[in-house]
């Protein structure tokens, strides 16, 4: 089997020079907190890396799909979707996606270092869960990612490295303080929404918004049997779920056509359609035009 480190289709990344990374580290907000790499990697098969002399900075890694490992002071972890773990700074070290021959995993990832990384490392030396709930907020968590990713592609100063890393704390802080980063979308006890399986499916069908879900999987997350299921959501929303999660994907899809410079083959990756050409089709089924003719219309970065 050939491992590969990167070079994966739809895969995004922003590697700071050594000239901003110095602004970093002199900077008086930026030097507690701030980035050296960032990227994404969508469906990384044969996923694959060894460092034997460590990293300078800390290493996070965010599964949101498939399933990978790591290994650190000869001790091996295995990792499972919507699962983070953090590499400590100069130990040698190894992860990777699935060893399986159609092993693959979808992840984000970052080095950070700074006077206040250690903080938000602390903890995450073993595999921990951000499983979807009713306040899980991972669309939230993946949007404050994106943004870091974007200012940093963009930057030329210092304004761009210290809002940067502002962010940074806020996504980190999403992580290391789960329960405070839940709580602000947590419902009332008692209260309607709670009780609502059609809200709990939409939910749940935002949070995997990046990931290849079936209308099992739904069914087994709000606990209920299809026939009745099926006739809730559509009494409900109009639509069948299935055409609801598709709906849902063209709309995030017109959102980083009209907002973003992605290229449509990472756009697809990026609702969790790993197949161009079939995306492309489906977004001209449900939009009425192409992908490539509605950036051309909605574009916001004209």
């Amino acid at each position: 089997m050939i491992w590969k480190k990167d070079g994966f289709q739809g895969e995004r990344s922003v590697i700071l020079p050594p000239a901003l990374v110095g602004m970093e580290e002199d900077d008086e907000l930026c030097q507690s907190l701030f980035i050296t790499d960032i990227g994404y990697y969508p469906r990384a098969e044969h996923h694959h890396r060894v460092r034997q002399q460590g990293a300078d900075q800390y290493v996070l890694i965010y599964c949101v799909d498939g399933s990978g490992f790591f290994a650190v002071d000869g001790k091996r972890h295995e990792v499972e979707k919507n699962q983070f773990f953090v590499l400590p700074i100069g130990k040698p070290h190894e992860y990777g996606a699935a060893e399986n021959a159609d092993g693959y995993w979808t992840i984000y990832w970052l080095h950070f270092r700074g006077t206040c990384a250690h903080i938000f490392a602390e903890g995450a030396a073993t595999p921990q869960s951000v499983d979807v709930t009713m306040n899980s907020r991972i669309g939230d968590r993946i949007n404050i990612f994106e943004e870091i990713m974007s200012t940093l592609h963009l930057a030329n100063g210092i304004d761009d490295l210290r809002y940067a890393s502002s962010l940074l704390h806020y996504f980190l802080a999403s992580m290391r303080y789960l329960a405070q980063f839940r709580r602000k979308s947590a419902p009332a006890i008692g209260s309607e929404e709670c009780f609502d399986i059609v809200e709990l499916a939409i939910h749940f069908m935002r949070e995997n918004i990046e990931n290849r879900i079936s209308i099992n999987d739904v069914l087994r997350y709000v606990g209920y049997s299809q026939s009745h299921f099926s006739r809730e959501f559509k009494k409900k929303t109009g639509l069948s779920p299935l055409a609801f999660i598709n709906k849902m994907k063209v709309e995030r899809a017109c959102h980083l056509l009209s907002s973003t410079t992605m290229k449509i083959n990472m756009i697809c990756y990026k609702v969790g359609i790993d197949d161009p050409l079939y995306f492309s089709r489906l977004f001209s089924k449900i939009a009425g035009m192409s992908p490539l003719e509605y950036r051309k219309k909605n574009s916001i970065r004209k």
